[in-house]
C-alpha cells in the first residue's frame, strides 16, 4: 500500500483510512474522468472566488488569480492537461462535479463525512482551513457561543451555515456566496459573517473598507482539511491527482506558493505536511 501525507487528527485519519481501503480495492480500469484527460489534454476545474488571496478576478483582464485558480491550473500541468477553470459557489459546486459540468474541484470545500458519502476525493490534503467571524468593532463577541440566537450571514452549501446552526444556535441567513453575506453584514442584516480565516484576516488587514469591522473570536470555526474533489467511484483520477498532491508537499510547492500571494498568517500544518511527505518518500 502506498504511503499517504495526513494530519493527525482523528477526522482526517479516519479519511486517510477510509480512503487507503477504498482505493487498495479499485480496479486496476482507468475511469471515464482519466480517460478524458489523457485523450484530450484537457481538464475542468471548479474554483471558488470568494475575493482575497485565497481566489478572485483580476478587473484588468477578467483572469481568475489567487490560491485556488493558482493549485488548478498546477494540477492540470502535472496531469499532462490544459486547464479550463470554471467559477463554482459554495451553493452549487457540489451540483456541477456531479453533473459533469466540472471534472474536479478545487473550491475552499474542506473534508467531512457527509461530503465524502457522495463525492471522491485525493486523500492528501493540501491545506486546513477554519472559519472566522467579521463583526463591527463593539460587538461584544468574544466566543462562538456568543452567537446562539443571534442572526449571523454566512455562505449556502458551506460548512460553517450548518455548524453555526446545530452546535451554536446561531440564527443563519444563507447567501449565494461570501459577497453576499459581507454585503448584507454591512447592511445590518447579521450580527457577523463567518468564512474562512484566509478571506477574512487579509480582508481586515488591507481593506479600508473594513476598518470599522474586526474578527473578534480567536478560536477557528470548523478547521478541517482541505482536499481535491472527484466523482464518486474515481478511483485511478483519485490516485493520480492525489501523486500530484504528495509531489506537491515534498518539493515545498504549496509553501512557496502561499508566500508568493501573500496568505497570512501561514499555514504550520504545510511544512508538518512537507516533513511527512519527505518521510514517506524516504520509507519507500
Amino acid at each position: 500500500m502506498r504511503s499517504t501525507v495526513s494530519f493527525s487528527s482523528p477526522p482526517l485519519s479516519t479519511l486517510v483510512f477510509a480512503t487507503a481501503l477504498a482505493l487498495c480495492a479499485a480496479s486496476a480500469q482507468a475511469d471515464a474522468t482519466l480517460d478524458k484527460i489523457k485523450a484530450n489534454k484537457s481538464v475542468t476545474i471548479g474554483v471558488l472566488l470568494n475575493g482575497g488571496p485565497t481566489g478572485s478576478i483580476d478587473p484588468s483582464n477578467q483572469r481568475f488569480i489567487g490560491w485556488n485558480p493558482e493549485l488548478a491550473r498546477q494540477l492540470a500541468r502535472d496531469l499532462g492537461a490544459d486547464a479550463t477553470l470554471i467559477q463554482v459557489q459554495p451553493s452549487n459546486r457540489v451540483q456541477f462535479l456531479q453533473s459533469g459540468k466540472v471534472d474536479l474541484l478545487i473550491a475552499s470545500i474542506d473534508w467531512n463525512p457527509e461530503r465524502a458519502e457522495v463525492m471522491g476525493f485525493a486523500p492528501t490534503p493540501f491545506y486546513k482551513v477554519g472559519g472566522t467571524a467579521i463583526a463591527r468593532k463593539g460587538s461584544g463577541l468574544t466566543k462562538w457561543e456568543d452567537l446562539r440566537g443571534k442572526p449571523v450571514c454566512a455562505s449556502q452549501g458551506g460548512s460553517y451555515a450548518r455548524i453555526l446552526g446545530a452546535d451554536y444556535g446561531a440564527q443563519v441567513k444563507g447567501f449565494k456566496g461570501s459577497a453576499e453575506a459581507l454585503l448584507a453584514l454591512r447592511g445590518g442584516n447579521c450580527v457577523a459573517s463567518v468564512h474562512d480565516t484566509t478571506l477574512i484576516y487579509p480582508l481586515l488587514k488591507t481593506n479600508a473598507d473594513w476598518t470599522d469591522f474586526d474578527a473578534p473570536i480567536t478560536l477557528a470555526l470548523g478547521e478541517a482539511p482541505s482536499v481535491v474533489w472527484t466523482r464518486k467511484g474515481e478511483n485511478d483520477t483519485i490516485a493520480a491527482v492525489d501523486r500530484v498532491i504528495q509531489n506537491w508537499h515534498r518539493t515545498g510547492w504549496l509553501i512557496d506558493t502561499e508566500k508568493r500571494l501573500g496568505i497570512t498568517p501561514p499555514l504550520p500544518a504545510l511544512v508538518e505536511l512537507q516533513q511527512q511527505a519527505l518521510q514517506a518518500a524516504k520509507s519507500k
